[in-house]
């Protein structure tokens, strides 16, 4: 075998493998976290909650993702990357599980908060992994980095088949069984991940790891949570929104199943941003772009076009997550990876903790959701402009 015939079949197997650790996020991710907004207008009917009740439901789920992130380097370190994606998704798994069982509002909060830490802690892990497999291909290292980042797209698409369907087909007050139906399709998912055990453990083990210095990077991290204050308000209750306009079941599911497959595609068409620009750059770009899609999705009243607000969203969305782990492996050394996304993760769960109850209290005060969505561009705009002035760090000098 020659050496580019190896070289092309260690490409396609590195890539097989980040494709399945996008399970991780595809089951943390997109469906524990981001299917709340589709089971959300049910519950909130059926459970006669406020929507500031309703946003913090969400928020405490950010919560847990916020402690899962602090802790991920740690664990990670104790149980190893696969030790770390694996039970971390697996608690998703119970918790999806466990919310389909009550409609006790203390319960389905400490389900939510499981599923945050236990989301975050495989997210953290598997971002870890499959960057230091993309390192063994620069030339396609942004490709491959970006197909992890398509799981919550993965995630998104299938909770937007799934759920709509049983809500349509036993209607109102059937979003336990939604719960039960997810926990399900997550629990297959989590069975195709534990195969990537052999490569993850053996390929990639676990060394001295360092912190990363945060100072350095302020700007960009403060971007991080500002961009997930406003797109975790958007991601929350932009179906509810639709439903309030009058959008049926089928509307409901196209807008949330091309939201997904923006994700999916988001390594195609934004990876490039990753490999032209430096600094803070790509996020700054692809935050603008962000802004641009909001904007359209709320103020542009034609359906296709709000269709074609959820793709570019969807893409954009993943594609800021990619570019932010993009930044910590062109900037740090291996050994100070997991802190450094572990910080990134940390500032973008800590916007997602305060976004959904700011745009639920702003909609009960004011009665109108969309004043509540709207309010969340301009954290877009103050989140572009912060980016723009990060700078690639001194540190990138290490060997990455």
């Amino acid at each position: 075998m020659s050496p580019a015939q190896h070289d092309d079949r260690a490409l396609w197997r590195d890539g097989a493998t980040i494709f399945i650790l996008a399970l991780a996020p595809a089951i943390g991710v997109g469906i524990a976290r981001f299917a709340y907004s589709l089971v959300l207008p049910d519950m909130r009917a059926s459970l006669d909650w406020s929507y500031a009740a309703a946003g913090f439901m969400n928020t405490v789920n950010a919560v847990g993702y916020l402690v899962g992130a602090l802790a991920a380097a740690s664990v990670i370190k104790r149980i190893g990357q696969f030790g770390s994606i694996f039970y971390g998704s697996l608690t998703c798994v119970i918790a999806l599980a466990l919310s389909a069982a009550s409609g006790n509002f203390l319960l389905l909060s400490l389900v939510r908060l499981a599923a945050g830490i236990g989301g975050a802690i495989a997210f953290v892990a598997g971002g870890v992994a499959a960057a230091r497999l993309s390192q063994n291909h620069r030339n396609h290292a942004a490709l491959l980095l970006s197909l992890y980042y398509i799981g919550p797209g993965i995630g998104i698409v299938l909770s937007g088949i799934a759920a709509p369907l049983v809500l349509t087909a036993l209607g109102p007050g059937s979003w336990w069984i939604v719960w039960g139906a997810l926990a399900a399709i997550t629990a297959l998912l989590c069975l195709a991940l534990a195969s990537v055990r052999a490569d993850n453990d053996a390929g990639n083990p676990v060394k001295k790891q360092m912190r990363a210095a945060l100072k350095p990077m302020a700007l960009v991290l403060a971007s991080y949570c500002v961009y997930s204050v406003a797109t975790i308000a958007y991601m929350t209750f932009m179906i509810a929104w639709l439903a309030e306009a009058g959008a049926g079941a089928l509307t409901q599911s196209v807008f949330w199943i091309l939201l997904g497959l923006g994700g999916v595609a988001s390594p195609f068409l934004w990876s490039w941003t990753m490999v032209s620009t430096r600094g803070g750059r790509a996020m700054a770009m692809l935050t603008t772009f962000t802004f641009l899609a909001v904007m359209i999705g709320l103020f542009a009243n034609v359906r296709a076009l709000q269709f074609l607000s959820a793709f570019a969203f969807g893409s954009v969305l993943l594609a800021v997550v990619s570019a932010s782990t993009a930044f910590v492996r062109r900037n740090y050394p291996a050994t100070a990876w997991p802190s450094g996304v572990g910080a990134m993760t940390v500032a973008f769960g800590l916007g997602q903790a305060i976004g959904p109850i700011l745009s639920g209290a702003i909609t009960d005060v004011t009665g109108d959701l969309s004043i509540g969505l709207q309010s969340s561009v301009a954290f877009l705009a103050v989140g572009a402009l912060l980016a723009a002035f990060q700078r690639d760090l001194a540190l990138g000098a290490f060997p990455r």
